[in-house]
């Protein structure tokens, strides 16, 4: 059941660092919001005032709390679970809508931090298509490359490049057809781990009318194009990938059950990353005529696309946090402790880790070039830290890895 609390001025209600799952609305008071910025290091501060909730992404997705909260006057807040928070604002259709839009503004805005510390600013959207089509051309995936010159031929019909893309488009086109024997796409028919709520949901023969098929290779939405449909992947892998400095970089990998594009149609934004289909997909698509119909009318896949807004949000700051990290050991050894956390070992007491990536990985999470990247992992060898094998590496000591990153970042100002 919901619990009012009560609390004194200047009580503490959580700190920053716990674990804690409660979800807050506020009856009468307020509370201040305090934490660090990422990139510069300073005090941000938020207040919450009379009917205004707090709490939730942290709830929703599982992690420690990312502020601390303090009630500036006697205050009376109303504890709920997730589960109580989800039965509440099911029928709310304005307030999901207003969530939804608040947690896809802040994504979008550490998308943004993300790309400016990376140095990785396009001047417009027309040539962010281009030179996506340009990364799949030079990476040999031509059928990719093919996908990406058509979308855009569609989208800008009357640009003056029209016939310059053209040309582009025929030559891809040659190539893959040339190289379609050895392509890098295979159908992959295990579809892996599943969001059985997802599917549930959308299990219905009324929903077949928005359902597409992929074959393997072929780009569903393209980075930097209009944003007017979003998907739910019924079977199939899809691959993001994001076009950086020049360079096609994995992102992802998304099983069935799983949201995609959806953050582009809550804030009239362009792609944030491509998507591909790694192997035959089936989607269901929705355009942005029926998305807020869809939302409000369907409170589990509304609560299904905020577990998932949290959930990217807490990602994408913790990568964010590893390229303000000015030491480059310190950089480094913090992706090995970024990798852990998403993969938690076996046993607990064991502090060695292997984990599945290469140099090119290390060199992605930590925002460093190839080379740079491979010097600092070097070092790592010399001092015996890590091994570095053909498609793995092993680290001797997690716990040695943490104490490096605590001792380096210490001395190390952010950017």
């Amino acid at each position: 059941m919901p619990k009012a609390m009560q609390y004194t001025k200047g009580s503490i209600i959580y700190f920053e660092g716990d674990k804690d799952e409660r979800i807050f609305i506020m009856q009468s008071g307020s509370v201040l919001l305090t934490s660090t910025d990422i990139e510069s290091g300073e005090p941000v501060a938020e207040q919450v005032k009379s009917g205004e909730f707090f709490g939730v992404k942290s709830a929703f997705g599982h992690f420690k709390r990312e502020e601390t909260a303090t009630a500036l006057v006697p205050t009376i807040a109303v504890a709920l679970t997730p589960q109580e928070f989800e039965i509440l604002i099911s029928n709310n259709k304005q307030l999901i809508m207003k969530m939804l839009r608040v947690f896809s503004n802040q994504l979008r805005q550490i998308h943004r931090k993300t790309e400016s510390i990376l140095n990785n600013i396009t001047e417009d959207q027309q040539s962010g298509m281009l030179g996506v089509a340009q990364c799949f051309y030079e990476d040999q995936q031509y059928r990719s490359a093919c996908d990406v010159y058509l979308k855009f031929l569609k989208r800008y019909p009357n640009t003056p490049r029209k016939e310059e893309v053209a040309k582009l488009y025929a030559d891809a086109k040659v190539q893959n057809e040339r190289a379609s024997a050895h392509n890098k796409f295979k159908d992959t028919s295990d579809t892996g781990e599943q969001d059985e709520n997802s599917l549930k949901v959308f299990s219905l023969p009324a929903f077949e009318r928005f359902a597409k098929q992929y074959e393997p290779g072929e780009v569903i939405i393209s980075e930097y194009e209009p944003g007017d449909s979003f998907y739910l992947i019924q079977s199939g892998k899809v691959q993001l990938v994001k076009s950086v400095n020049g360079n096609l970089k994995n992102l992802d990998i998304l099983k069935p059950g799983e949201f995609f594009g959806e953050m582009a149609i809550l804030d009239n934004s362009p792609r944030s990353a491509t998507c591909v289909a790694t192997g035959n997909v089936k989607c269901l698509e929705f355009n942005k005529d029926n998305f807020e119909l869809l939302i409000t009318g369907n409170p589990q896949i509304a609560l299904i696309l905020l577990k998932l807004f949290c959930k990217r949000i807490y990602d994408q700051k913790r990568r964010f946090r590893i390229l303000c990290i000015k030491d480059l050991q310190a950089r480094i050894a913090d992706v090995f402790l970024m990798l852990d956390e998403m993969t938690p070992p076996i046993n607990p007491v064991d502090k060695i880790r292997r984990f599945n990536v290469n140099i090119s990985d290390i060199a992605h999470w930590s925002g460093l070039s190839g080379e740079v990247a491979r010097d600092e992992l070097n070092k790592l060898v010399e001092k015996r830290k890590i091994e570095i094998h053909e498609g793995y590496i092993i680290v001797a000591n997690i716990v040695d890895m943490k104490r490096m990153y605590d001792t380096r970042a210490s001395n190390s100002s952010t950017r």
